[in-house]
């Protein structure tokens, strides 16, 4: 077959019909979205810098000197072949070097619990690690309360957040569906998105601030009762730092869930608004065409 035949094959075939192109993200959906990932960004880098400071986690209103309420320390120790970085979990110990407890700055080796580079500043400077922190975590707070009462006000927070009876239902053939990477460009979020999302926002992202609050002295002398309700300072602190590995996991599949689903069509969303559906969202006396629909 020559290769006229083949383009003229190839220009026969009917093409693929396209969803509509319809308006999905507020634009203070898009805002805050973006605020979040800088003040993420930071808060991270500058928590891994306070947590340096001491490097451990316990259970409890204190850590322990007469008694053993430890379940994570990094750091390092020296042995016959000479320093080495360790991690200990509960009880475990596991040799890190050159990534935890001790790694290597500008040719020297460098005893911290993280890395420079997974800190700011890369240097040790508790004080400024913790204005940057204190900094962003304002800007997540404000933002979080801003997207909180535009999104109540537009029906986001109700349509794709907010989890119902049917999520529930679809949610199994939904993972399923994502496990085969088969992914439904939808109006609305689906079930597994929704899950994640209320997640974060209704459990995560709470959690974070109030243990962060619990840390605090200046909040343990007005509200003394929210220190308790997480079991001590020690049990806030922990709890912190297991809330920030979960946001990371959230932030790394979101990420693989982008990527895998079209990038392009997904940073259109939340850059303007803007989102290609599947085809079968369209009505069938449209369906192949594009549609701007109005904004929800």
């Amino acid at each position: 077959m020559t290769d006229q035949a083949i383009d003229r094959i190839e220009a026969d075939k009917p093409a693929k019909p396209k969803g509509p192109l319809i308006y999905r993200q507020a634009i203070l959906t898009r805002v805050t979205h973006w605020v979040w990932a800088i003040a993420m960004f930071f808060l991270l880098l500058t928590g891994l810098q306070i947590w340096n400071a001491h490097p451990a986690l316990y259970v409890g209103a204190q850590s322990g000197f007469e008694f053993n309420n430890e379940i994570l320390r990094i750091g390092a120790e020296n042995t016959d072949a000479g320093p080495r970085g360790f991690t200990t979990v509960f009880g475990q110990k596991f040799d890190t070097t050159g990534v935890l407890g001790m790694s290597e700055l500008r040719g020297n080796p460098n005893f911290v619990g993280f890395p420079g580079w997974a800190t700011i500043p890369s240097f040790r400077d508790l004080a400024t690690g913790r204005v940057v922190h204190f900094f962003f975590a304002w800007i997540l707070v404000g933002a979080l309360a801003i997207w909180l009462i535009s999104s109540l006000f537009n029906g986001h927070l109700w349509r794709d957040v907010i989890l119902k009876p049917r999520d529930f239902r679809e949610l199994p053939k939904d993972i399923w569906e994502h496990v085969r990477f088969r992914f439904h460009h939808r109006r609305t979020y689906s079930p597994l998105q929704k899950v994640a999302y209320f997640g974060v926002f209704f459990i995560l992202f709470p959690l974070i601030i109030l243990t962060g609050l619990a840390m605090s002295p200046t909040m343990n002398a007005g509200w003394p009762w929210l220190v308790e309700v997480f079991g001590g300072r020690q049990t806030a602190r922990t709890i912190h730092f297991i809330v920030m590995l979960l946001l990371v996991l959230f932030f790394v599949v979101h990420i693989a869930m982008v990527v895998l689903a079209g990038p392009i069509n997904e940073l259109r969303s939340m850059i303007t608004g803007y989102y290609r559906t599947s085809p079968e969202e369209l009505p069938s006396p449209l369906r192949g065409g594009a549609v701007f629909y109005s904004p929800l």
